[in-house]
């Protein structure tokens, strides 16, 4: 049966990641800080999709969570043929007025524990000649905007240079770049969205379903939405910090796990 591991898997593009491999048989591994709502959100995917949904209590921004989900991925006798580095978060605030601790956290989630997921997940996959890793990043990440940005292009980088070192292995990887999705976390952050117009908005559901598309067409960059992949291309042609200020003052505290 082949096994996911979702990151942030509780609620956003996580949870609608963990809905449509749950849709299409895949035997889950939900990894999140908050031991209730993984809980909840297992015997929810199995009262739904019949599956079997393993839940792992671990915060990516410490290293007891790290080593907990590196030594999850590294079991041979329960190989995760999947990986989905999906947790993040964002800092409220200018470069400069965010706690350095506060910055740090984020650099640790967003760059350390995909470095050392992939790291450990990628053996097997190697040994078995089969495996896919999906490392959300972002729109952020072609548009320059202080460390979230900053983080969010090595992303994208690691991800293409590691994937042309897997040749011929039968492993895939690919970043994943959204912009505004639709999650609880504008909300619980207290961040002010009524600025943003509504078109650019996108479901959680359809980020996941353009991902699925693009990984299985090999491609090694998804940028769900048409208006999403014009923006990327423009800015990937005009000077750097032409279209920084499109999402500057907007998702400057958003979480996704």
């Amino acid at each position: 049966m082949t096994t996911a591991l979702i990151t942030g898997a509780t609620a956003g593009i996580g949870a609608a990641f963990a809905r449509r491999l749950a849709r299409s048989g895949y035997q889950l591994v939900l990894v999140a800080r908050d031991t209730g709502r993984l809980e909840r959100a297992s015997a929810d995917l199995h009262a739904k999709f019949g599956v079997e949904a393993e839940v792992l209590t671990a915060d990516l921004a410490t290293e007891e969570g790290i080593a907990a989900v590196e030594a999850r991925l590294a079991d041979a006798e329960r190989p995760v043929d999947l990986l989905i580095n999906n947790a993040g978060f964002g800092n409220k605030g200018a470069f400069g007025t965010v706690p350095l601790q506060d910055e740090l956290d984020m650099l640790k989630v967003h760059i350390e524990a995909i470095l050392r997921l992939t790291t450990a997940a990628l053996p097997g996959m190697r040994e078995r000649g089969r495996g896919a890793i999906v490392n959300v990043a972002s729109v952020a990440a072609f548009l320059p905007r202080g460390t979230y940005g900053a983080s969010k292009a090595w992303v994208v980088s690691f991800t293409q240079g590691v994937l042309r070192d897997l040749g011929g292995t039968g492993v895939r990887m690919m970043a994943l770049c959204p912009g505004f999705t639709r999650t609880e976390f504008h909300e619980r952050a207290g961040m002010g969205t009524g600025n943003i117009p509504s078109w650019s908005w996108l479901s959680a559901e359809r980020v996941v379903n353009e991902a699925m598309r693009d990984l299985a067409r090999g491609r090694s960059v998804s940028v769900p939405g048409k208006r999403y992949k014009l923006a990327v291309a423009v800015a990937r042609v005009l000077p750097s910090g032409k279209l920084g200020g499109l999402s500057n003052k907007a998702a400057r505290t958003y979480r996704t796990d």
